[in-house]
């Protein structure tokens, strides 16, 4: 599926593909590495390099991506000592040791873009900024110490923090989220940088499938790129699914589509990925001048402006911005009217003639319809079996933490417990059944009565708090 996820990107008019490195995928016990199957970084690398394209690698090795565990191995909590993402020794050992290893197995393949490879970037950390905030001076002395071990590698290409605004030069600190035209680096050498364009947004269980409209995203990475933008990266460009129990965190379902231009499936999502393939091709007609300098700025009316960029053979190219959410704009710009729909960028490579508008699409839109295939299907279930008093059972006092008891070996901790019913008992003689009440702070809870399922109550991202209030037969 690699190859063809790669050149269906390249098509779109790709330069680059980002991915993250899975720390539990490749260290899943401490010392012992895994690079096979969906975890060959190595062969992922190399395929993007034969599709002549460059790679950006998201060491991290902390992920997030609403994925388990933030993609730290669950053996990491048990080292001792440890304290997670802060000026700890164990944890720094821990995190350079991984580091080294995935560096040093790139440059054993001649990987990196000093040695011919593709890899022209790398990230250590990940926006661990509003953290760092939080936590104080532990914290900035460990993002200092994170940034003098990763540029001491010596990969030979730079290395950036996303979300990290007092990221150490030569670190370059990037930005994520919807929109990024008003970010700035904290340095003026330093380039701008969009390391997540979010392209839609994850799926929770119980919840709406998220969707950004083509239109919206075609227009913040065109305010990016008439703003100084140099790189950006899209959140995703193909999320694809979550296989396993690798989904992680409270109600992210196995399903990563993020309404990427690429669905889950691998396949095009029209006319989100015919719209970027035009916006890519614009961009790239104005690229003589891009790299020439700063834009010179003009307003043109209340809220529409004009970006201007010129180059010394005489060349310009021009982005006219409509800011406004709701009212189309006519504008005179170079002595020539241009009409400007609502919230959108006029792309003018030559400052005449606009070749692409982000609000108007001109990519087909396509309808999915799903067919039989025939069979050929292999299906996998994972069976989480119910416990029982014979089976390693304990007393405990009060609730437990199911990470400390599973060791994530599953997504269930089974608490069972006797009640024992008189003769004389109210409700035998009355037949109204008794009332069971559990509250709890989440998430799911099911409820079994001398082996029968007497019901199911779950909660949301929003509100995971759960409470079951029902009679229930205790006969």
């Amino acid at each position: 599926m690699w190859p063809d996820l790669i050149q269906k990107a390249k098509e779109g008019g790709l330069d680059v593909i980002q991915t993250y490195v899975f720390w539990n995928g490749h260290e899943p016990q401490p010392g012992q590495y895994y690079f096979e199957d969906r975890y060959d970084l190595v062969k992922f690398i190399k395929l993007i390099k034969q599709a002549g394209l460059y790679a950006h690698l998201r060491v991290g090795p902390y992920a997030c991506a609403e994925w388990n565990f933030g993609g730290f191995p669950v053996w990491l909590k048990y080292v001792k000592g440890i304290s997670f993402r802060t000026d700890n020794g164990p944890f720094k050992a821990a995190m350079e040791k991984f580091t080294r290893h995935i560096v040093n197995m790139m440059k054993a393949e001649r990987l990196y873009e000093t040695q011919g490879g593709p890899i022209i970037l790398s990230q250590i950390e990940n926006e661990y900024g509003p953290l760092e905030y939080q936590l104080g001076a532990p914290a900035r002395a460990y993002t200092k110490w994170a940034a003098e071990m990763a540029v001491g590698l010596g990969t030979g290409v730079p290395w950036v923090m996303c979300k990290q605004d007092d990221a150490p030069d030569p670190i370059i600190n990037t930005c994520n989220g919807f929109y990024c035209d008003y970010f700035s680096p904290n340095k003026n050498f330093k380039p701008k940088m969009w390391t997540e364009a979010w392209t839609g947004w994850f799926t929770e269980f119980g919840g709406a499938v998220p969707y950004r409209p083509a239109e919206d995203l075609a227009y913040s990475v065109a305010k990016f790129i008439q703003s100084g933008g140099s790189f950006i990266n899209y959140y995703m460009y193909h999320g694809g699914t979550n296989f396993g129990r690798t989904a992680g965190g409270p109600f992210i379902a196995t399903s990563y589509d993020y309404d990427a231009p690429l669905d889950e499936f691998g396949l095009k999502r029209e006319a989100k990925w015919g719209h970027l393939k035009d916006l890519h091709r614009a961009i790239k007609l104005c690229e003589p001048a891009l790299i020439n300098g700063d834009p010179s700025v003009i307003n043109l009316g209340n809220y529409q402006q004009a970006h201007v960029y010129k180059y010394k053979a005489g060349g310009c190219a021009a982005f006219l911005s409509n800011n406004n959410r709701a009212a189309y704009a006519s504008v005179n710009f170079g002595n020539q009217r241009y009409n400007l729909p609502p919230w959108s960028v006029s792309i003018l490579p030559d400052c005449k003639n606009t070749v692409f508008n982000t609000a108007r699409v001109g990519a087909q839109t396509a309808l999915m319809q799903m067919t039989s295939a025939g069979g050929g299907f292999a299906w996998q279930s994972y069976n989480d079996q119910t416990e029982s008093y014979d089976d390693n059972s304990y007393t405990s006092v009060g609730l437990l933490e199911q990470l400390n008891v599973t060791r994530d070996s599953s997504d269930y901790l089974w608490y069972m417990t006797d009640v024992r019913v008189g003769s004389n008992e109210g409700f035998l003689k009355s037949g109204k059944w008794p009332t069971l009440l559990v509250q709890s702070a989440g998430h799911a809870l099911h409820v079994f009565i001398n082996g029968q399922l007497s019901g199911t109550v779950y909660g949301s991202q929003e509100n995971p708090k759960i409470s079951f209030n029902k009679p229930i037969n205790l006969r």
